[in-house]
């Protein structure tokens, strides 16, 4: 793998060629890292951007303010990602201050940890029906039956999407999340179909309102007050407002999916703390820092331009080039974590990036833990022989650098 670290500029070396950060992503991250912080690779939309690997750059760029989301400082030709309709594309993962503080101030309450840990209850009993309907087969792909379940059924309760609105929505995720190369319009359809979703959705609510959130940003959007004060600086636009639906409902169920099952996964691959936690769900809590840590759901983090020239790791980027923040190799980086391709929930080691850090840190957070706290003690007290239904090297992961997810989990109890 070729060292990229002191190149600069587009028209720079040969891009690092990134199958094999699909095909063996932790040793191929930790040549990279080894080899320097900073390099050229192919994006995710396969164009050129600048991949950082070690964890004290990969920190402090989160927070950085000169690294902005808002694709509008991309320079010309730089970047395409996903080509979304201005009414999917207002969301928080493309706004940076002031938008980004108004808009997530109106949806930040969703996700407090006290109003979360009153879902608690529901979402264990959607855990319980879930294993319930699994429970006599003694083996599932526990991705489609359990994992890929949980998540959607609890954040389209949380919007007040109708049970039979939801059964789309998966393949419309992955299509947008892993392109299938043999369908190359499939894309576009899937955003075609989620406009008009959300659209509809919005409508009815607007119509109709409930008591859940997307009722709840309909009345911010819709009170000509906006924020309270009398002078409407915190309303949202109708784009707005149609984008953070979108934005609620894919991220709160693709991460989650994935952190279920790679955590799974872990757990399956370490047997002794598996038998532990299935004696002590307690020690949860606590292991999920570790976790997310290990494997977590998330290789890259949202790209990002930078508004100026800026040095990271000796290597002058461009302003407006794309710039990827590697959670997954700042993970497993030996400077900041002892051994860190070791899992050990009992380190206590903290500063994972999972999650994100600084001003666009997971709104969602609070959720996801609750989730995949509830999703795995309800897993391991009902199925306390839970192993591996096919020999470990034949599961594969999704094909994208973006993402690590599995593409299936047969488990056997």
């Amino acid at each position: 793998m070729q060292n990229t670290a002191n190149a600069a500029g587009t028209d720079g070396p040969e891009l690092v060629d990134t199958a094999a950060l699909i095909e063996d992503l932790h040793p191929a991250l930790a040549k990279l890292r080894e080899a320097g912080p900073v390099h050229r690779i192919a994006g995710t939309d396969g164009r050129p951007a600048w991949l950082v690997t070690r964890y004290e750059d990969v920190r402090r760029l989160f927070a950085d303010p000169r690294l902005a989301l808002d694709k509008r400082h991309a320079a010309p030709g730089n970047f395409s990602g996903f080509s979304l309709p201005p009414a999917l594309d207002a969301n928080l993962l493309n706004m940076d201050p002031p938008d980004h503080t108004r808009v997530r101030r109106l949806v930040v309450k969703a996700f407090t940890p006290g109003r979360v840990e009153k879902m608690r209850e529901p979402v264990r009993r959607v855990a319980e029906e879930l294993l319930d309907a699994i429970e006599p087969d003694g083996r599932a792909d526990l991705l489609a039956a359990y994992a890929g379940q949980l998540p959607i059924i609890v954040i389209c309760d949380l919007l007040g999407v109708p049970q039979r609105d939801r059964r789309d929505f998966r393949a419309w995720s992955d299509a947008l999340i892993t392109p299938d190369p043999a369908r190359p319009r499939a894309a576009k359809e899937a955003v075609g179909s989620m406009l008009r979703f959300y659209t509809e959705l919005i409508a009815k609510k607007r119509a109709e309102p409930a008591d859940d959130l997307l009722s709840d940003l309909i009345r911010v959007r819709d009170d000509e007050a906006g924020d309270g004060d009398g002078n409407g600086d915190g309303r949202l636009s109708e784009d707005e407002l149609t984008s953070l639906a979108f934005l609620i409902l894919l991220a709160g169920y693709e991460n989650t999916v994935h952190l279920i099952a790679n955590s799974v996964l872990t757990l399956l691959d370490h047997p002794m703390v598996l038998q532990e936690l299935g004696e002590d769900p307690s020690g949860l809590t606590a292991a999920f820092d570790e976790l997310a840590r290990y494997e977590g759901p998330a290789s890259l983090a949202i790209r990002r331009f930078p508004l100026e020239d800026i040095e990271i790791g000796g290597v002058t980027i461009p302003a407006g080039e794309t710039v990827l923040l590697s959670a997954a190799s700042a993970h497993r980086d030996p400077a900041h974590f002892k051994d860190p391709d070791e899992f050990n929930p009992h380190l206590g080691r903290s500063g994972h990036l999972a999650l994100g850090h600084g001003i666009h840190y997971c709104l969602g957070a609070p959720l996801a833990r609750m989730e995949m706290e509830t999703a795995l003690a309800a897993l391991l007290r009902r199925f306390p022989g839970l192993r591996l239904d096919v020999p470990r090297e034949r599961l594969r992961w999704r094909p994208t650098i973006r993402a690590r997810g599995l593409i299936s989990l047969p488990v056997a109890w």
